[in-house]
């Protein structure tokens, strides 16, 4: 099961959209931005590419392996190419979120 990583405010200060898009980057991901309205879902897909969907604002719940987990703000989890999963938002909130794919060397 992919583990939920976790802003470490401690370590990173706090948490900025410009802080997080460094750290995926430092990673080795490109990032990109959007912006997903309450009531988003999308429907069980896979991707050809390693990502990280991180959460800025909002609640966004990933559902894959089996098991629901909730993205809240500073949290990012890892989806494995060709992993099947959705996600949706939850709550009355959009969901801001950095797509970071695995930069291709």
């Amino acid at each position: 099961m992919a583990k939920v990583r976790q802003w470490d405010s401690d370590a990173n200060g706090v948490l900025t959209e410009d802080k997080l898009r460094q750290l995926l980057g430092n990673m080795g991901y490109r990032v990109q931005r959007y912006i997903y309205p309450p009531g988003t879902f999308f429907p069980d897909h896979t991707h050809d590419v390693d990502k990280i969907d991180a959460v800025l604002a909002g609640c966004l719940e990933i559902q894959m392996q089996g098991k629901a987990i909730r993205l809240n703000p500073g949290d990012y989890i890892a989806v494995s190419r060709g992993m099947l999963h959705n996600a949706r938002v939850i709550g009355d909130e959009a969901v801001i979120s950095l797509d970071a794919v695995r930069a291709v060397s």
